[in-house]
């Protein structure tokens, strides 16, 4: 696996990015294209994003635009790779000016309702139902394209987290893979107790999609409703349950609150690449920075396991998708090229270049047989998975640290859990009432 080691860096700056853009002013893009024109011939702007070695990815894409240019005579592509650190003032102007925007353009997965609030994105779901690939997209990443029962693009690849463990420290210990998250717990004590220069598992009171697994594999949900209408499910006894499983990992007797309470999803990673921890829950996306860390060749990945035995606790789909502007003027070759752009084979080419996880179930399991590093991450996947819910105001809710500072209070003893989730429930709901 090669993908990049900022990944979940930069989903965080794709929340953040969202939240810009769902607070934009109604864009001239509602009422579709200016002129209501379907070209078919002409150039089509595609705004990808920049990985940090491009070049792989760009490989993938010309040979896409390739058989694109070949199949439609008259028609062109211009590609840009966009900076993500730009993206979010380059999305909002693009959706109040069709003139400069693009055609197809590559999204975080939990921008899409505020895209869609925005008016930004096209409906495609009877261009993706007709589609034939469609039916063996996974379900989350399906959900992750859908607003209130439409699609607005194709899945592009997903990314979930497992479950990072030393081979060596658990060889020395004579330590076995933990079965569910209470022996998860004891484990990290139980190394911490013998190695205290180690964390047992690194954990951090900023790791929203680290701490959301416990809150869902104890029963909670992140929120209940459907259709735009949301309701925080932060308040009820499972979820607290879950919450309280995930802040007791604080603490001198794993990871002292003084220095975890603050970290975010790469520091975990970087504690755990870096040997200061025997376990970590990290992606698919993490291997290459573990991989150029001091444990390479000493550790293994299992999926997380869940409060029960044999069961694995839902880990957060994030990823990308592809999609049409409402204001196109060429939307049969946009969503043309947006198919084939997440056809497949473009999915199994970019999983080889740059480790992109695919969304298609058949693919993934290819994929898996190809590299054994893979399985731990697709049986997370085909266990279930979860994502946020399908709101725009979630990048609102993302962007004021809501989650964050209720792990925050409770580690720190500012708060108990019925407090701190109760007041985060609160900004929740505040948040969702604000976009109803």
């Amino acid at each position: 696996m090669k993908l990049p080691a900022r990944l979940p860096a930069r989903l965080a700056v794709f929340l953040a990015a969202a939240a810009l853009s769902a607070t934009a002013c109604a864009p001239q893009t509602s009422g579709g294209s200016a002129s209501g024109a379907d070209e078919k011939t002409g150039t089509l702007r595609v705004w990808l994003f920049q990985e940090v070695n491009n070049r792989p990815k760009e490989k993938v894409v010309d040979s896409v635009l390739a058989g694109f240019r070949k199949d439609h005579k008259g028609a062109d592509v211009s590609v840009e790779y966009i900076p993500v650190e730009t993206r979010a003032e380059r999305i909002k102007a693009a959706f109040n000016d069709p003139k400069s925007a693009p055609d197809v353009i590559e999204f975080g997965n939990t921008d899409t309702a505020g895209y869609v609030k925005d008016g930004g994105l096209a409906d495609v779901t009877a261009d993706f139902d007709a589609w034939n690939e469609a039916k063996d997209a996974d379900p989350t990443a399906r959900q992750s394209v859908t607003v209130d029962g439409k699609v607005y693009g194709a899945p592009y690849f997903v990314g979930v987290r497992a479950l990072y463990y030393r081979t060596d420290v658990f060889g020395d210990l004579g330590l076995k893979p933990p079965a569910t998250l209470g022996e998860l717990a004891a484990t990290a004590r139980e190394v911490r107790s013998a190695r205290p220069d180690l964390y047992g598992i690194a954990v951090g009171g900023a790791y929203t999609y680290g701490a959301l697994p416990f809150l869902w594999a104890h029963g909670g949900a992140l929120a209940t409703g459907k259709d735009g209408s949301y309701a925080s499910g932060l308040d009820t006894p499972a979820a607290r349950k879950g919450i309280q499983a995930y802040t007791s990992l604080f603490g001198d007797d794993n990871c002292p609150a003084a220095k975890c309470a603050g970290m975010g999803g790469n520091d975990t990673v970087t504690a755990f690449a870096s040997g200061k921890a025997a376990m970590a829950i990290a992606g698919d996306f993490s291997h290459q920075a573990v991989e150029s860390g001091s444990v390479k060749g000493k550790y293994a990945v299992v999926p997380l396991p869940g409060a029960k035995a044999g069961t694995i606790a839902p880990a957060f789909a994030g990823g990308n998708n592809i999609g049409v502007l409402k204001g196109t003027s060429h939307r049969t070759l946009a969503v043309d090229l947006m198919k084939r752009l997440a056809a497949k084979k473009t999915q199994g080419e970019l999983f080889d270049a740059m480790g992109f996880l695919p969304t298609f179930t058949d693919v993934r399991q290819q994929a898996a047989e190809r590299e054994p590093f893979v399985k731990p991450f697709v049986q997370t996947l085909a266990s279930g998975t979860e994502f946020v819910p399908a709101s725009p105001a979630w990048a609102q809710i993302d962007a004021s640290l809501v989650l964050p500072t209720m792990y925050q209070e409770i580690v720190s003893g500012r708060k108990d859990v019925a407090t701190a989730s109760e007041d985060a429930a609160k900004k929740m709901n505040d948040a969702f009432g604000s976009v109803g």
